[in-house]
């Protein structure tokens, strides 16, 4: 049968490729706890990032008017004060709104996704919503509704944390209605409302034990834009499945009153393709957010990411938006593009979502627009936001500060939105994702012309590790002695990271007056020192090193926990140790950033040694018994700290020492994805 809905929709491929934005905005619930990324990301008190999004060339914002944020205690009780001052601003500053009422949420705590009162209940919010702003043209009044229906009623993440087939589909019903009765509602107030739509538009890859698994859920991720479409009636494919469940008369009562968005919202990311994978043996190394060993159909298999472990099958946004355009026939705006990876693979992935959309226009599909998420960052994504470690992702701009600091990011957005093509050192190659590193006009072709990145040989553990991530960033580099500056061999390097520990820039640099950015490493408090003398470079404060190969307390105690040894750890000093490729890692994010000046790259405060052997064997899937504390005197070290540190959060860093000292004895790294979900 045809998924097509009747009806002609006037195409836009005259007029340029439009950059939206959008701050990530969830409000999730785990059981009783309650994770708002707004306030998280600082968002909630600075009005003025709003003047940021605008400059960088952003037409529409993607925003929130959360039906948990403005009716937190009681229905009739609505706090707009937030959301007034925010929406006249966007509107001055000449953005249009995508207004969104629920973002991954389930409600305000008096309802749920399964309760009968969740789609009235929104229908009422956006009711209100709609009055006090009747001015807005563009609503998705529940962000995602499939992947919110899986995260918190199939699999268990998010509140109401169930783990059955018949709640998902009544939680993925109960948010079609509430869509339906929202938009209603809001075109009441302003009949010229639109509907943005949007959704994870993935595809399920398989061995073949569990082919039959993924043709049903590569069926079952069209069902959010089938219903309101109106075409789940008998004859579709999964009719008889959900009429199994008791559900036919309400697939009735929507294809009856259908509401078919005005534009298709596909939210994509590196992790949208899927491979289902009975042989578990292979993935003992695969990410946290990946689900861990389970069964189907008796079964066991493992959910992991295809661009990491089946790259060879993957379709690629370009197929998928093709099959969103071949099905619907309506407009298509990327409305999710991010990727919580180094900063060279966040811009390589940004400008190649932005020509394949560029490139699918060309072919007559209309693709309106390419929306950069997380604009503020977001935190704790690689957990499902379950378990709040701090793990922050920086986006467009980067708000560890306090103040959002632009990235290289926002240059890209702004060369991409004023129609020029961006450049720099992280273009000469194509991102990890096309499989072999090459330049995209052919391998090699013009690189060795480049800028190189200058590392400065010293420290063997920090020059080895420096050089190991530029290479395995796709960054032209070059190990160079101290002393062995020649300015006429020597093309000046974009950027210069010096491995010569608490030393200071070379001399050559310094006297040169070059606008270069250059990294300077310190792990002790220079005698009298307030900051830097060179303050136009990037000085990095930190503490002692260590790497996954040479000796090192963290060594000792993941080697010991692994043996099945108790161990015993100081429960009184303060850690103070910097894995060196987190390090390594934030500081080349930084130098591509052109950030300058001093910025700590400490662990953050109140650990200590008994707490990092605790997290290691969590990390490990070791029992927390193993680990025994006992009392120590304080280490005295005395150095600066700064209000905030660009080193990740200490259990992110742990994850990946235990990863890479594992790989080299080659023992598999536990996934306690599971457990945590329990």
């Amino acid at each position: 049968m045809s998924h097509r809905v009747a009806g002609s929709w006037p195409t836009h491929l005259n007029a340029p490729l439009e950059l939206w934005g959008g701050h990530e905005c969830t409000v999730n619930r785990v059981h009783d706890a309650w994770f708002d990324q707004t306030i998280r990301t600082g968002h909630e008190d600075r009005i003025e990032d709003l003047e940021l999004f605008a400059g960088i060339g952003i037409t529409t914002l993607r925003y929130p008017a959360l039906w948990e944020r403005i009716s937190p205690d009681r229905p009739e009780l609505r706090d707009f004060a937030w959301t007034d001052a925010r929406l006249a601003e966007i509107r001055r500053l000449k953005m249009q709104p995508v207004v969104t009422l629920c973002h991954h949420g389930s409600g305000p705590h008096y309802t749920s996704l399964l309760d009968d009162n969740f789609a009235a209940g929104l229908a009422r919010h956006a009711s209100a919503v709609a009055a006090r702003y009747p001015w807005v043209e563009e609503y998705t009044p529940v962000n995602e509704p499939l992947t919110t229906a899986r995260f918190s009623a199939l699999y268990g993440f998010w509140y109401p944390h169930q783990r059955d087939e018949r709640a998902f589909w009544h939680a993925l019903l109960n948010e079609i209605d509430a869509t339906r009765l929202a938009m209603g509602a809001i075109r009441r107030v302003n009949p010229a409302a639109r509907l943005i739509q949007t959704d994870d538009l993935g595809f399920c890859h398989a061995t073949p034990p569990l082919q039959a698994e993924a043709d049903s859920q590569n069926e079952r991720r069209w069902m959010g834009w089938d219903l309101l479409c109106g075409t789940v009636v008998p004859g579709h494919p999964l009719w008889t499945r959900l009429a199994q469940f008791g559900l036919g008369d309400r697939l009735h009562r929507i294809a009856d009153d259908p509401c078919p968005p005005d534009l298709i919202g596909i939210n994509h990311y590196l992790s949208s393709e899927r491979l289902l994978d009975h042989r578990v043996d292979r993935h003992g190394g695969r990410g946290y957010a990946d689900r861990g060993v389970h069964d189907c159909g008796g079964v066991s298999l493992v959910d992991v990411d295809a661009a990491h472990h089946a790259p060879d099958r993957a379709i690629g946004l370009s197929g998928l938006l093709e099959q969103a355009w071949d099905r619907y026939r309506l407009p298509i705006a990327v409305t999710e593009c991010h990727n919580g990876s180094t900063r060279d693979e966040q811009v390589r992935w940004f400008v190649d979502v932005w020509d394949t959309a560029e490139a699918l226009r060309r072919r007559g599909i209309d693709v309106r627009a390419v929306t950069a998420w997380s604009l503020l960052g977001s935190y704790d994504w690689n957990r499902m936001v379950m378990n709040p470690t701090g793990h922050y992702e920086p986006g467009v701009f980067d708000v560890r500060g306090g103040t959002p600091r632009p990235t290289f990011l926002a240059t890209v957005l702004k060369d991409l939105a004023a129609g020029r093509r961006p450049s720099g050192p992280a273009f000469h190659v194509r991102g990890w994702w096309h499989g072999e590193r090459c330049s995209p006009s052919g391998p090699g072709e013009g690189a060795d012309r480049l800028p190189a990145l200058a590392i400065i040989a010293g420290d063997p553990a920090l020059t080895e590790a420096a050089a190991d991530a530029a290479q395995a960033r796709g960054l032209r580099h070059k190990i160079v002695e101290a002393g062995a500056w020649d300015t006429s061999r020597l093309e000046q390097p974009w950027a210069i990271f010096d491995a010569r520990l608490d030393e200071g820039m070379p001399e050559w640099a310094v006297k040169s007056g070059s606008s270069v950015c250059g990294a300077v490493i310190r792990t002790v408090e220079p005698e009298g020192a307030a900051h830097d003398p060179h303050g136009d470079w990037l000085t990095v404060w930190t503490g002692p090193l260590f790497d996954a190969d040479g000796p090192s307390r963290c060594g000792e105690l993941l080697d010991a926990l692994d043996e099945g040894k108790q161990v015993l750890a100081d429960g009184r000093g303060e850690w103070r140790e910097t894995y060196i490729p987190s390090l390594v890692h934030g500081v080349l994010d930084l130098l591509l950033d052109g950030h300058r000046g001093p910025v700590s790259f400490l662990p953050e405060p109140g650990w200590t040694e008994a707490d990092i052997a605790r997290a290691i064997a969590d990390v490990a899937g070791h029992p927390p018994m193993q680990v025994l504390a006992i009392g120590g005197e304080a280490s005295g070290m005395v150095m600066p700290r700064a209000s905030v540190s660009y080193l990740p959060c200490l259990p992110t860093m742990l994850e990946c020492f235990v990863r890479d000292r594992r790989s080299r004895r080659d023992v598999p790294t536990a996934d306690p994805l599971l457990e945590a979900a329990e």
